[in-house]
């Protein structure tokens, strides 16, 4: 549902059909995303319109893209590394 709901905002029961869920089963992971702060739902006469809650979104991105950075960090020393260590077998001889 979220990865739908970036493409557009969206009717309930638009959500529901390729899911083939009912519109009381789609309401209610629709309001645990709501109560995640995920997605914003408006009530306009009986139609519900689901959209993302842009700024918990955007909280997550920065918290995520923090440990994305550290991880690439320990990656690339990982990977230096292993060229050191293959390096240093091969003057060595090549073999344990």
């Amino acid at each position: 549902m979220l990865r739908r709901l970036f493409e557009r905002e969206q009717y309930l029961s638009e959500l529901a059909a390729p899911l083939e869920m009912s519109f009381p089963a789609a309401s209610k992971h629709v309001r645990v995303l709501e109560d995640a702060d995920l997605v914003e739902r408006r009530v306009v006469g009986r139609t519900h319109i689901c959209r993302v809650a842009g700024d918990r979104l955007s909280d997550a991105s920065r918290w995520l893209e923090g440990y994305r950075r550290l991880w690439e960090t320990k990656f690339q020393a990982l990977d230096e590394l292993l060229v050191e260590m293959k390096d240093k077998e091969q003057r060595d001889g090549g073999g344990p």
